[in-house]
């Protein structure tokens, strides 16, 4: 079936570059690429018309990129969306003249594993990841699995904003296939390196799949491994993802692990990229406790090069002091795994991730997987003969550190907090009476109306009050 027949009705072309309906379509005066692809509310900033018109401008910019001329692969989670923006982005894609295959439900990750091993164009995933139901994303993935560059991401803008020239009609029409099946090729890629090493059996794990992209696949890997499984918001369902479950609300997760005496819980968010952990005392294990738990290992079986992690401004200062203490490095990058990725390339790491959970390990994987790293968490358990909360009460003690999100509807302000004299006298007041007993990160959130104010010090009571101070001028500036 060619999907252009479907947004434009049948036997009707897809309107031209240039033509007024084309550029008719209404875009934000500020950058539309977000920290994690193109994200907002279903209906405002995310139309049908918008992702017919990015997928036409990314079919361009994958097919000049890619040095191959397979398909472009198109993945979701489970917002009641996501059919609409897929159907429209493949009307675009195959009006660029690209083969799409749809995969339908799966994790972000499955995306990217399949884009690299069959040699795909790119691959695309409708999701906005730990977003509530009502928004929605588009993440590119270039040729190789990788996240899309942030110069590719610019070509594709600069189409849509005209400031390329396009065909004026389309010189090839592509096509659109189901491909579901394939999602079973990623559930084999995360069990063949464990397969042979460890057995889950005897591991009991609760799973909170979000009502999400993992709902279907996580239980299956964890069973086959041999793990009895407990799950928790495991039907997709676009009405209910990420609302007061996963990774983002690890509530339910924590008292699961503890009525049903498990060894360890996981919590992934709604496409699965990333993920956290509990213990079996109810204790969060984040990005930074996993970063430091799987470093360990890989330096053991020496592949961790320079004992060098890649983390962002997020990662906890204790979590700094203990992983240099024991003779590693730590490189921090600006907040997002795209970020990270670049700076494990520049660098030749093969370990990195967010305090969020979004962890990378090119041994095992072309991208940030919740479902993988929770494997390799579990098997690590599994092969040292140590609970996890064992591995905790050996690890190491965080800073205080707390976080507080402002809402700020109006995004060219949001994104231009940082020209404010008001904002930025009280950040230097803040750094200057912490000294070097803390740290302060504001910045504005790429994926939601927020700008997030975080403050890390050496007791409780500072860490509130410059949170609290700092929140306050922030919301003084929101009502500017």
């Amino acid at each position: 079936m060619v999907v252009s027949a479907v947004i434009n009705g049948a036997g009707h072309e897809p309107p031209q570059a240039g033509s007024a309906e084309w550029q008719a379509i209404a875009l934000p005066e500020t950058q539309l690429f977000g920290t994690d692809g193109i994200r907002g509310r279903v209906g405002d900033v995310l139309t049908a018309p918008l992702a017919l018109k990015v997928g036409f401008w990314a079919g361009q910019v994958l097919q000049a990129s890619s040095p191959s001329v397979g398909p472009v692969l198109i993945g979701q989670d489970s917002r009641n969306s996501g059919p609409m923006l897929a159907m429209a982005l493949s009307a675009g894609l195959t009006a660029a003249g690209l083969e799409v295959w749809n995969l339908g439900l799966c994790p972000t990750p499955t995306v990217a594993y399949l884009t690299h091993a069959l040699d795909a164009v790119g691959g695309v995933m409708i999701s906005a990841s730990h977003n509530p139901p009502g928004d929605n994303g588009i993440k590119f993935f270039g040729a190789g699995g990788s996240k899309l560059s942030p110069d590719l991401q610019r070509q594709i803008e600069a189409g849509l904003r005209g400031g390329q020239d396009g065909p004026s009609a389309a010189t090839g029409w592509g096509q659109h296939y189901h491909r579901p099946e394939l999602v079973s090729q990623y559930a084999e890629s995360l069990q063949a390196p464990l397969r042979s090493r460890v057995s889950f059996s005897g591991l009991r794990v609760v799973l909170d799949l979000a009502w999400g992209a993992a709902a279907e696949v996580a239980p299956q890997v964890f069973r086959q491994l041999g793990a009895e499984v407990i799950c928790l918001h495991n039907r997709p369902d676009g009405d209910r993802i990420n609302v007061n479950c996963g990774s983002t609300h690890l509530g339910p997760l924590r008292a699961a692990v503890q009525e049903h005496q498990a060894d360890l819980g996981f919590a992934f968010d709604g496409d699965a990229d990333r993920v956290l952990a509990v213990d079996r005392q109810g204790r969060v294990v984040d990005g930074d406790y996993i970063l430091y738990f799987w470093g360990q290992l890989l330096r053991q079986q020496n592949q961790l090069p320079q004992n060098l992690i890649i983390s962002t401004v997020m990662a906890n200062l204790g979590f700094e002091h203990a992983w240099l203490q024991q003779g590693g490095q730590l490189i921090r990058t600006a907040v997002g795994d795209q970020h990270v990725h670049a700076e494990m390339v520049r660098q030749g790491a093969m370990l990195g991730g967010e305090q969020s959970g979004h962890i990378l390990c090119p041994h095992y994987g072309v991208s940030g997987d919740g479902l993988l790293t929770a494997l390799h968490l579990a098997a690590l358990v599994q092969q040292s003969g140590l609970s996890l909360a064992e591995w905790m009460d050996q690890s190491f003690q965080t800073y205080p550190q707390l976080l507080k999100n402002v809402r700020v509807e109006d995004r060219d302000r949001r994104l231009q907090w940082h020209t404010s004299e008001m904002l930025q006298e009280a950040i230097a007041q803040a750094e200057a009476a912490m000294v070097d007993q803390g740290r302060v990160l504001v910045r504005a959130s790429g994926t939601e109306p927020l700008i997030r104010v975080m403050v890390e010090a050496a007791s409780e009571e500072l860490t509130h009050y410059w949170t609290n101070t700092l929140v306050s001028v922030v919301e003084q500036y929101a009502a500017c």
